[in-house]
Protein backbone atom coordinates (compact mmCIF):
# COMPACT_ATOMS: atom_id res chain seq x y z
CA UNK A 1 0.00 0.00 0.00
CA UNK A 2 0.98 3.18 -1.03
CA UNK A 3 -0.12 6.90 0.71
CA UNK A 4 -0.67 9.76 -2.62
CA UNK A 5 -1.96 13.19 -1.97
CA UNK A 6 -4.07 14.36 -4.90
CA UNK A 7 -4.15 17.14 -6.94
CA UNK A 8 -7.28 18.56 -4.53
CA UNK A 9 -4.80 18.04 -1.35
CA UNK A 10 -7.12 14.62 -0.75
CA UNK A 11 -4.29 11.87 1.31
CA UNK A 12 -5.30 8.21 0.40
CA UNK A 13 -3.90 4.66 0.77
CA UNK A 14 -3.77 2.32 -2.46
CA UNK A 15 -2.17 -0.62 -3.24
CA UNK A 16 -2.61 0.82 -7.14
CA UNK A 17 -3.79 4.26 -7.88
CA UNK A 18 -5.07 3.43 -11.57
CA UNK A 19 -6.69 0.70 -10.25
CA UNK A 20 -8.17 2.54 -7.55
CA UNK A 21 -9.26 5.25 -10.08
CA UNK A 22 -10.65 3.02 -13.31
CA UNK A 23 -12.99 0.96 -10.55
CA UNK A 24 -14.12 4.08 -9.22
CA UNK A 25 -13.27 3.74 -5.66
CA UNK A 26 -11.37 7.32 -6.04
CA UNK A 27 -12.67 10.01 -7.88
CA UNK A 28 -10.10 12.04 -9.58
CA UNK A 29 -10.61 15.54 -9.51
CA UNK A 30 -13.01 16.59 -11.86
CA UNK A 31 -14.50 13.14 -12.79
CA UNK A 32 -14.38 10.49 -15.27
CA UNK A 33 -14.50 12.10 -18.66
CA UNK A 34 -14.76 9.27 -20.80
CA UNK A 35 -15.04 5.45 -20.34
CA UNK A 36 -15.28 2.61 -21.86
CA UNK A 37 -15.10 -1.95 -21.50
CA UNK A 38 -11.67 -1.64 -21.64
CA UNK A 39 -10.67 2.41 -20.66
CA UNK A 40 -10.83 5.30 -18.28
CA UNK A 41 -10.18 8.72 -19.58
CA UNK A 42 -9.84 11.41 -17.14
CA UNK A 43 -7.37 14.35 -16.18
CA UNK A 44 -4.85 15.00 -13.79
CA UNK A 45 -5.91 18.79 -12.54
CA UNK A 46 -2.23 18.95 -10.69
CA UNK A 47 -1.52 20.45 -14.46
CA UNK A 48 -4.38 22.54 -15.28
CA UNK A 49 -4.61 22.15 -19.36
CA UNK A 50 -7.46 22.80 -20.36
CA UNK A 51 -8.53 19.44 -22.49
CA UNK A 52 -5.37 17.44 -21.35
CA UNK A 53 -6.17 14.09 -21.17
CA UNK A 54 -5.26 10.74 -19.60
CA UNK A 55 -6.08 7.35 -21.38
CA UNK A 56 -5.52 4.47 -19.11
CA UNK A 57 -6.14 0.84 -19.55
CA UNK A 58 -8.74 -0.85 -16.92
CA UNK A 59 -6.32 -3.49 -16.86
CA UNK A 60 -3.32 -4.00 -14.97
CA UNK A 61 -0.48 -3.46 -18.12
CA UNK A 62 2.20 -1.54 -18.47
CA UNK A 63 2.92 -2.37 -22.25
CA UNK A 64 1.35 -1.77 -25.93
CA UNK A 65 1.95 -4.86 -26.68
CA UNK A 66 0.22 -6.63 -23.73
CA UNK A 67 -3.43 -5.32 -25.29
CA UNK A 68 -5.18 -8.11 -26.67
CA UNK A 69 -6.80 -7.56 -30.34
CA UNK A 70 -10.00 -6.26 -28.72
CA UNK A 71 -8.42 -4.17 -26.73
CA UNK A 72 -5.85 -2.45 -29.27
CA UNK A 73 -9.28 -1.53 -31.24
CA UNK A 74 -11.08 0.00 -28.70
CA UNK A 75 -7.66 2.06 -27.56
CA UNK A 76 -7.23 3.50 -31.14
CA UNK A 77 -11.21 4.23 -31.59
CA UNK A 78 -11.13 6.14 -28.00
CA UNK A 79 -8.06 7.29 -28.24
CA UNK A 80 -9.68 8.93 -31.83
CA UNK A 81 -12.92 10.07 -30.03
CA UNK A 82 -11.54 11.91 -27.70
CA UNK A 83 -8.67 13.16 -29.96
CA UNK A 84 -11.74 14.48 -32.09
CA UNK A 85 -13.89 16.12 -29.10
CA UNK A 86 -10.57 17.98 -28.42
CA UNK A 87 -10.99 19.57 -31.70
CA UNK A 88 -14.90 19.99 -32.31
CA UNK A 89 -15.64 20.97 -28.60
CA UNK A 90 -12.32 22.83 -27.29
CA UNK A 91 -10.32 23.98 -30.63
CA UNK A 92 -7.33 22.39 -29.63
CA UNK A 93 -5.18 22.06 -32.75
CA UNK A 94 -2.50 20.00 -32.21
CA UNK A 95 -1.75 17.50 -29.57
CA UNK A 96 1.16 15.76 -27.79
CA UNK A 97 1.00 12.15 -27.48
CA UNK A 98 2.99 10.56 -24.93
CA UNK A 99 3.38 7.25 -22.95
CA UNK A 100 5.83 5.00 -21.15
CA UNK A 101 6.39 1.53 -20.29
CA UNK A 102 8.69 1.89 -17.20
CA UNK A 103 5.60 3.41 -15.36
CA UNK A 104 4.26 1.63 -12.09
CA UNK A 105 0.84 2.42 -13.41
CA UNK A 106 -1.49 1.07 -15.66
CA UNK A 107 -0.64 1.51 -19.53
CA UNK A 108 -1.87 5.06 -20.36
CA UNK A 109 -1.28 7.94 -22.84
CA UNK A 110 -1.06 11.42 -22.51
CA UNK A 111 -2.99 13.44 -24.83
CA UNK A 112 -1.33 16.83 -23.79
CA UNK A 113 -2.43 19.89 -25.99
CA UNK A 114 -0.17 22.56 -27.30
CA UNK A 115 -1.23 26.33 -26.65
CA UNK A 116 0.58 29.38 -27.72
CA UNK A 117 1.61 30.42 -24.30
CA UNK A 118 3.75 26.67 -24.75
CA UNK A 119 6.01 28.40 -27.36
CA UNK A 120 8.57 29.19 -24.94
CA UNK A 121 9.63 25.52 -23.84
CA UNK A 122 9.92 24.41 -27.69
CA UNK A 123 8.16 22.21 -29.97
CA UNK A 124 9.40 18.77 -29.83
CA UNK A 125 8.76 15.58 -27.34
CA UNK A 126 11.35 17.43 -25.40
CA UNK A 127 9.35 20.16 -24.22
CA UNK A 128 6.78 18.37 -22.59
CA UNK A 129 7.96 18.05 -19.40
CA UNK A 130 8.98 21.40 -18.82
CA UNK A 131 4.99 22.66 -20.22
CA UNK A 132 3.74 20.31 -17.44
CA UNK A 133 5.67 21.68 -14.66
CA UNK A 134 5.02 25.12 -15.59
CA UNK A 135 1.58 24.59 -15.28
CA UNK A 136 1.69 22.86 -12.18
CA UNK A 137 3.84 25.36 -10.57
CA UNK A 138 3.04 28.72 -12.30
CA UNK A 139 -1.11 27.93 -13.83
CA UNK A 140 -2.60 26.56 -10.58
CA UNK A 141 -4.89 29.42 -9.79
CA UNK A 142 -8.40 29.33 -9.55
CA UNK A 143 -9.07 30.89 -13.20
CA UNK A 144 -7.30 27.94 -15.01
CA UNK A 145 -8.41 25.42 -12.71
CA UNK A 146 -12.35 26.94 -13.77
CA UNK A 147 -11.10 26.26 -17.21
CA UNK A 148 -9.44 22.95 -16.85
CA UNK A 149 -12.99 21.88 -14.95
CA UNK A 150 -14.97 22.91 -17.98
CA UNK A 151 -13.60 21.46 -20.18
CA UNK A 152 -13.47 18.28 -18.15
CA UNK A 153 -17.31 18.83 -18.22
CA UNK A 154 -17.37 19.58 -22.16
CA UNK A 155 -15.53 16.87 -23.16
CA UNK A 156 -17.37 14.44 -21.04
CA UNK A 157 -20.80 15.45 -22.88
CA UNK A 158 -19.74 15.82 -25.82
CA UNK A 159 -18.22 12.24 -25.83
CA UNK A 160 -21.37 10.91 -23.86
CA UNK A 161 -23.58 11.97 -26.72
CA UNK A 162 -22.06 8.45 -28.95
CA UNK A 163 -22.00 6.65 -25.87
Amino acid sequence: MKNVTLADGRNITVKCLSCSIVTGDVQPSGGTIYETTFFHAHQDVAYPIRGLVILASKRHITCLDELTEEERINYIHTLYQIRKAQREVLGIEHVYYFYNEDTTHHFHVWMVPRYDWMHEFGRSVESVRPVLLHARRNRNHTNEVEKTMTAIHELREYLGKFY
